[in-house]
């Protein structure tokens, strides 16, 4: 099933391989403008919001559409680990305000050797 949007979290990611990649898989990637903490840009088209430092040292990446390649937080997390060559967070599903602290702790780990369910305790 697709998601509305996608939102991975990277480790040790640079806004520019991030602008490349994402102008690789979706179109030209705007210049990113500085929005008080976070940046945004469109990339293809999708409005993309740059989080750096969002949870201690993973930046936040949310594209703000159901029209990306990836159907999923997974496919988007997946992809970027291959082309960026980082570790890569997202939610194990879609993610809702009602669920369980302890589901809400429960994360997807993306790295070169594949993909783990971890306990990331985020807040």
């Amino acid at each position: 099933m697709r998601q509305p949007d996608i939102e991975i979290y990277l480790k040790d990611a640079e806004l520019d391989a991030i602008s490349a990649w994402l102008t690789a898989a979706l179109g030209d990637c705007g210049e990113w403008q500085a929005r008080g903490q976070t940046f945004k840009t469109l990339a293809g088209g999708i409005p993309a919001t740059w989080l750096p430092k969002a949870v201690g040292k993973w930046h936040s990446l949310l594209l703000e559409s159901d029209a990306t390649p990836w159907a999923t937080d997974r496919d988007c997390a997946e992809a970027a680990c291959a082309a960026l060559g980082v570790e890569v967070r997202c939610a194990i599903g879609g993610w809702s305000e009602d669920e369980s602290d302890e589901a809400a702790d429960r994360w997807l780990r993306v790295t070169a050797e594949g993909v783990s369910e971890i306990t990331w305790r985020t807040g």
